[in-house]
């Protein structure tokens, strides 16, 4: 296949599915980025000053174009990416929901909170909290969801009122560089939205602009954005890398944990940091499973199907890098025990790895430790439920997670066991894409959450605390011209407001 070729002037994007060229985008340099961080910061005062009903306004005009160009849209995002259709409507699906939800509660979200004084002295004020948004939120996210993986963050950071520079991958710019397009020039939305594209260095020139960064990506350039981050004291929110268990107990309803197990290791073709990778299984119930998941995942349609045409179940891989990662684990398995059941190699013609099934895998395979990223599912047995907690556990990755068992106490008490920033029960990937709750990762799977009802907003905002007198005295006790009677009387109020009992409000010596 034709991989994705660097020109002087531009990056070329090519057909995963296909290998034909589908577009070109400017690998930008830092000073031209510079100068449109420059413009939209101009733009951000009004932004802001507009107010959360009325950027809401605006977002739901983007809704709006979004839903008149969906199928042009979608065809985009098929063509960079080499998904199937089925793949590529959802993420139409993510923008549909984040904007409506945001845009729904931003004046919730955004009111003043207004706090109860601590302390009899302080009775006399009144405490508010409100927030001003950063600035500039700089927004860089990976290839394998061109349009859903920016919504999931872009609305959030635009209902808060900053201005947003993004940057999506250079392996899939096209679609995005068109949705905001559309927000510009289309909609005629206020100037606060700019795509820049290139590679590496135009993200390091985002993240030298920025006022606060959302990064969603690799552990490696995680950490190097949180380096820089942290040389500029500005905050970051990564959302990184995962190695998601799924652990079925022998109580589970098999028909459904297994169909669960092939949507949510094979949808995107495996490429979503929430994919299922690895499955702890009780040994009753071990063989049962895995020839269900085997059944199941044989019957898949593999290929980038027609527009509209709902034929293929998932596609192909974006980068060949990728397939290469996704091969290498697979025979480092086989040649360290593993059986393939099914798949473990590209199809001719087209960027596409087989679905795939590994069992008898232990965690010394790479495929049970690093992230896959691609069409395959690893079944491990286990003797009981503490040994698939230890083994779920046994990562550097704590992203997302499922526990399949048809006794409610016993999912609720696993769940506290688990550790991941998300538990799905007897269901796979949904916690994910709960606006109300949080989504993040522990461990090497992140810094921050996004989501999570008005966090997935206040997230770009700074607090600011305000403090109001009720009565504008002459003077404060505590304001100067220091005296001892003054003081006394201060420190014996104090002392009889603070303490527990009357010896020391009274001050009489201890016993």
């Amino acid at each position: 296949m034709t991989a994705s070729i660097d020109t002087p002037t531009g990056i070329n994007v090519y057909c995963p599915g296909d290998g034909r060229l589908v577009g070109t985008v400017t690998d930008m340099g830092a000073a031209a980025i510079g100068d449109v961080c420059t413009q939209l910061r101009s733009a951000q005062p009004a932004w802001e000053e507009m107010g959360p009903a009325g950027r809401a306004t605006w977002l739901l005009r983007w809704l709006d174009w979004l839903l008149d160009n969906e199928q042009r849209l979608l065809e985009m995002v098929q063509s960079e990416t080499g998904k199937s259709w089925a793949d590529a409507s959802m993420e139409m699906a993510v923008a549909i929901d984040v904007i409506n939800y945001f845009a729904k509660n931003a004046e919730k979200f955004l009111a003043d909170r207004v706090v109860k004084p601590a302390g009899i002295a302080n009775s006399v004020r009144r405490l508010r909290v409100q927030v001003r948004p950063y600035p500039l939120v700089g927004l860089i996210t990976p290839w394998n969801g061109p349009l859903g993986g920016p919504m999931m963050d872009v609305v959030g950071a635009l209902v808060a009122g900053a201005a947003v520079v993004s940057k999506p991958s250079e392996v899939t710019p096209l679609t995005w560089a068109e949705v905001t397009r559309g927000w510009r020039d289309e909609v005629e939305a206020p100037p606060v939205l700019a795509c820049v594209t290139g590679a590496a260095a135009a993200g390091a020139a985002v993240v030298d602009n920025a006022d606060m960064v959302m990064f969603t990506g690799s552990v490696r350039t995680g950490r190097a954005i949180a380096v820089r981050c942290a040389e500029r004291l500005i905050p970051c929110s990564l959302e990184l890398g995962g190695k998601d268990p799924m652990i079925v107990l022998a109580d589970a309803d098999l028909e459904r944990a297994s169909s669960a197990a092939v949507w949510g290791s094979m949808t995107n073709a495996g490429q979503a940091c929430i994919s299922v990778e690895r499955v702890y299984v009780e040994a009753p119930v071990y063989d049962t499973f895995v020839s269900l998941v085997t059944e199941k995942a044989a019957g898949l349609r593999q290929g980038m199907d027609a527009p509209g045409s709902f034929s293929c179940d998932i596609g192909a891989m974006v980068t060949a890098s990728q397939a290469d990662i996704v091969q290498r684990q697979v025979d480092d398995a086989v040649a360290k025990g593993a059986r393939l059941l099914l798949g473990g190699s590209m199809k001719p013609g087209g960027r596409f790895f087989e679905p795939t099934v590994l069992v008898d895998v232990d965690h010394s395979m790479a495929c049970m430790r690093e992230e896959t990223f691609g069409p395959t599912v690893a079944i491990m047995a286990v003797r009981d439920e503490d040994e698939a907690i230890a083994l779920a556990n046994d990562s550097e990755y704590g992203l997302s997670s499922s526990v399949w068992t048809r006794d409610p106490r016993k999912a609720q008490r696993l769940a506290r066991r688990i550790e991941a920033g998300s538990v799905s029960v007897n269901n796979a990937l949904v916690a994910t894409f709960q606006l109300p709750i949080p989504m993040g990762g522990w461990k090497n799977s992140g810094v921050g959450t996004r989501f999570g009802g008005a966090r997935g907003v206040l997230k770009y905002c700074r607090e600011q605390s305000v403090v109001e007198e009720r009565f504008a005295l002459k003077s404060e006790p505590l304001w100067y011209p220091v005296g001892p009677v003054k003081s006394r009387l201060i420190a014996k109020a104090a002392r009889m407001l603070g303490a527990h009992d009357w010896r020391r409000r009274l001050g009489r010596p201890g016993r």
